[in-house]
């Protein structure tokens, strides 16, 4: 047996091995924070994206509760719309963690255009590359990478949390289905081209007849409602969908019959971690503006930033950003690894829901009377962050599941 100062010794030496001058060699020791060079590159892009062509729109896309065509377009000429798609459907071929890095980045300027992206990658285009038949791939992939928008239709006016109870059926009729029933609180609706429905194919099976369906929005039946006015990321659409006799080919079913219940709820999993990611680009953005304002602003003689009372709370946050970092970040890593990640999503999106909250709310109070003012972004951070404890899964839900994850670990 070795002594634990010959381990020592050993540990070192091998650590060694992974350390020149100063740079680590090796991914076994590096941290999850520890982006690799495409990494960078991919966040620095965005980064200088976000400022130059996102930035100078926000309040007027708050304010109109639209997003411009311009931001649009740039996220599709940029790539940000299909980074994991692979370069034979025109996609960017990235990774999961680059797309996580993307709508962190997005979210520091603004949570609208975050989540306009996030959707359409985390859960949208992984649908397609998971489940769909290569035919589909070839329709859908190179389009959604360069021109449409897709939307993920699971939520309705009575499934909520409760996503499996829905009731939207589709009925067959020779080799097509007709779809019937209303969706809501569908983000990107406006702007899609394709709609990804959860409809009960056969009710007498329960959830086990809920299947996914590929809606083109040309389709005679299918209509969206008016537009919901919203507290925060108001610049992201969201409406009601609804399916009157939409008549769907039977091609158009997207995975296995009666799969539809296993899609939502592998694709919401990790989709959370984006959500996760979203709300993490929030907070470092809302403090990012913040503190500079703390070093200028001067009371009683000195600067608000020197009273300890303001540097114990600033500590205090940073701490908790930095901590949903790390847990966000690890749990992409996670997935990116083909490890479960069922806990660390929720775990991270919960986190990250709760610290943008806090993170925006002292802000605002950093801030003052010019805080709680619409002529500054702070005000806005703190409408937007309050979305990430409802969608994709309320902050309850996330406490439930990660309950349920526990209690497995000890075997109960």
């Amino acid at each position: 047996m070795l002594s634990a100062s010959r381990l020592l010794r050993q540990s070192c030496r091998t650590a060694s091995r992974f350390i020149e001058n100063g740079r680590i060699m090796s991914t076994q020791y590096v941290p999850v924070t520890h982006l690799s060079d495409d990494e960078k590159m991919m966040q620095e892009t965005v980064r200088k994206m976000a400022k130059e062509k996102i930035e100078p729109l926000v309040a007027k896309m708050d304010a109109d509760s639209h997003m411009d065509k311009s931001v649009i377009q740039a996220a599709f000429d940029n790539g940000l719309m299909s980074i994991e798609v692979p370069a034979e459907y025109n996609g960017t071929h990235s990774t999961f963690m680059a797309a996580n890095l993307v709508i962190e980045e997005l979210a520091k300027v603004d949570a609208s255009v975050s989540v306009f992206v996030d959707v359409q990658n985390t859960l949208v285009n992984t649908v397609f590359l998971k489940y769909a038949n290569e035919e589909q791939k070839k329709k859908y992939l190179p389009l959604l990478a360069t021109k449409m928008v897709g939307s993920f239709c699971l939520s309705e006016p009575a499934s909520g949390s409760d996503a499996f109870a829905l009731k939207t059926t589709a009925t067959k009729d020779g080799d097509h289905y007709i779809i019937n029933g209303s969706k809501m609180w569908i983000t990107n609706a406006e702007h899609a081209g394709v709609y990804l429905v959860m409809a009960n194919a056969k009710p007498e099976a329960g959830y086990k007849g809920i299947t996914c369906f590929i809606v083109d929005r040309e389709m005679e039946g299918f209509s969206l409602g008016k537009k919901e006015d919203k507290l925060g990321i108001r610049a992201s659409s969201t409406c009601p969908v609804h399916l009157d006799n939409v008549r769907v080919p039977e091609s158009n079913i997207l995975g296995d019959f009666g799969k539809g219940y296993k899609i939502a709820i592998e694709t919401l999993n990790e989709g959370r971690i984006g959500i996760a990611s979203q709300m993490l680009g929030l907070a470092e953005g809302c403090l990012e503006r913040t503190i500079p304002y703390t070093l200028e602003r001067r009371q009683f003689g000195k600067k608000i930033f020197d009273f300890q009372s303001m540097q114990h709370q600033i500590s205090h946050v940073s701490s908790q950003i930095e901590a949903v970092k790390v847990l966000t970040y690890n749990a992409a890593r996670m997935k990116e690894a083909g490890e479960p990640v069922l806990k660390h999503a929720a775990m991270a999106k919960y986190l990250a829901s709760e610290v943008a909250a806090l993170t925006t709310s002292k802000c605002v109070e950093w801030m003052g009377g010019v805080g709680f003012s619409k002529e500054y972004p702070i005000e806005k951070y703190y409408r937007d962050c309050k979305i990430g404890a409802i969608y994709e899964g309320t902050s309850n839900i996330q406490l439930s599941t990660i309950a349920k994850c526990i209690e497995k670990e000890y075997g109960c």
